[in-house]
């Protein structure tokens, strides 16, 4: 069976949650990310970038022609590193060689992109230690999603990421998309390193805290007379244990002997390539024809919404370079095997709204009269309509493994992508039906949403949890308490289980400084009805 169809069934998952606030000398944490489990798709996307750090096939380049090693390149551009003993950057890079199983999987889904971020710090003369800042970030995760809505292994808000040219659409984030994100992260930093006259630990403060509050701070200082250094001004603990993080990691990579730790024989070559499209491309059909592993596809372009890749020219595919060749052929022969398939059509219901049918849905209003031709927002019952980016199964007839193979990849991207959650409370006089209503999302799924029995009864003031991105699966779990493995965080839980992380919280007396312990016993669920 061809590659893309390996990807076992995926069920349910989480997201890491890097940005936990720490104290000025923080006891390091967990790290953010789970286990590997055959229902996890971050397991399946992290397995995936291990395949992909391998040499699994023969480099373009002579083989006999010495290459040299990635590492000396990049730490010999480092300026930032300094960790003086018992500073709080000595500890973390004492936390950081203390968990080798926790590096090795960062720097293998680092591996892909290390060549091109290493290009991209020398030509711009850059500090070497900017290229691991998405191991603080995100721990290199390009599906990295906080509590506060960052996204991507820079860890972008919506609002800053646009303003440094990345896109945000019913097809695609520039946020998730490693290159293009790159590209704005570096241009961000060198921009707050020129607002702070070059200071870079002030920049990395404003990275994390924003330039606003960093200025604030200073001027605050100022005002009383005390210093201006980064760690002198009141910001947020998060901050404060953000930017010895960074140089830890320094430290960690210039001194190995040091902290007796081993980094990995990573290759100075390139390992990924992108390839311009001329027109909307399938993944499905095209993973199919080139026999590209799908869940290699999905990490390499992270930053697709769905199984097609945005309307018009221009999108850069990427793929492992030893591929590229076999890929463009596939690409030059992909319209006559298989056109791509069309869109799922839905028929309006009574009491349907486009706005109820966008957010049931997971597109936006926009899309949906695009995709329809609407000038305005009115349905009528028994319209039909065709949804954006969906394909209608029945359209492919009895192709089966494009019929598996598409709803595999739609499985994977519905567990690792966002989705929109809101914590509605319950008002008097509200039923679940007119809640449901409200949100365009069945009574089933808030009752699956928030552990609720058919008939338990809901009351004024109770939070209820609700998701409007994609359908909801029953959680891993359903009993009242969760034991707390490795690598677990309260964002992770949250979203596993299906609880607000306010709520999840507020019933275990827990803040965003708690730093959990495996084997810890959390309450999920009260059972009280308010």
């Amino acid at each position: 069976m061809l590659p893309a169809l390996l990807l076992t069934a995926l069920l349910s998952g989480c997201a890491v949650d890097p940005h936990s606030p720490q104290q000025d000398r923080p006891e390091p944490p967990e790290p953010s990310f789970r286990e590997p489990s055959p229902s996890d798709p971050f397991a399946a996307i992290d397995a995936a970038f291990e395949r992909l750090s391998l040499d699994r096939y023969r480099a373009p380049q002579n083989a006999e022609a010495p290459v040299s090693r990635i590492w000396p390149r990049l730490i010999e551009r480092f300026r930032i590193a300094d960790c003086p003993a018992d500073s709080s950057s000595a500890d973390w890079a004492d936390w950081y060689a203390s968990n080798p199983e926790y590096m090795q999987r960062v720097l293998s889904r680092a591996r892909p992109w290390l060549h091109h971020i290493v290009n991209e710090i020398e030509a711009r003369d850059l500090p070497g230690e900017l290229a691991l800042l998405p191991v603080v970030e995100s721990a290199f995760d390009p599906f990295a999603y906080s509590h506060g809505r960052a996204a991507g292994p820079w860890q972008f808000l919506s609002g800053t990421a646009r303003d440094f040219g990345l896109s945000i659409d019913d097809w695609y984030d520039g946020r998730r998309d490693v290159l293009a994100a790159t590209t704005a992260a570096l241009d961000y930093l060198e921009y707050l390193n020129g607002l702070f006259d070059g200071d870079w630990s002030l920049a990395l403060a404003a990275y994390n805290a924003g330039q606003g509050r960093v200025r604030r701070a200073m001027r605050r200082n100022a005002a009383l007379g005390r210093g201006l250094e980064w760690h002198q001004l009141r910001l947020p603990r998060e901050t404060l244990g953000y930017v010895p993080k960074l140089i830890g990691l320094g430290c960690l990579f210039r001194d190995t002997e040091r902290y007796a730790f081993e980094l990995p024989e990573f290759k100075d070559r390139p390992r990924i390539e992108t390839i311009r499209l001329a027109g909307q491309v399938d993944l499905v059909a095209l993973a199919l024809s080139a026999e590209l592993d799908l869940a290699e596809l999905v990490g390499l372009n992270p930053g697709l919404n769905r199984h097609m890749t945005p309307p018009g020219n221009g999108y850069r595919l990427i793929v492992p370079v030893e591929l590229a060749e076999r890929t463009r052929a596939a690409l030059a022969d992909l319209p006559e095997r298989r056109s791509a398939a069309g869109w799922q059509s839905i028929t309006v219901k009574p009491g349907d709204s486009l706005s109820r049918l966008a957010r049931h849905h997971g597109v936006t209003i926009a899309a949906l009269r695009q995709a329809n031709r609407l000038d305005g927002d009115r349905v009528i019952a028994g319209q039909s309509l065709n949804l954006p980016g969906l394909v209608d199964l029945e359209a492919v007839g009895g192709d089966a493994d494009y019929q598996a193979a598409y709803r595999q990849l739609i499985a994977l991207q519905q567990q690792l992508l966002p989705t929109d959650r809101f914590v509605h409370r319950v008002g008097s006089g509200e039923s679940l039906w007119l809640i449901a209503r409200r949100y365009g999302v069945g009574v089933g799924e808030i009752q699956r949403m928030n552990g609720m029995g058919a008939s338990t009864l809901i009351r004024p003031g109770r939070r209820l949890v609700i998701e409007t991105g994609r359908k909801v699966e029953p959680p891993i779990r359903s009993t009242e308490r969760y034991v707390v493995r490795s690598g677990d965080s309260l964002w992770t839980i949250s979203r596993r289980q299906r609880v607000g992380l306010q709520e999840l919280m507020r019933l275990n007396g827990l803040d965003r400084d708690s730093v959990l312990r495996p084997g810890q016993r959390l309450l999920i669920r009260s059972g009280e009805d308010a």
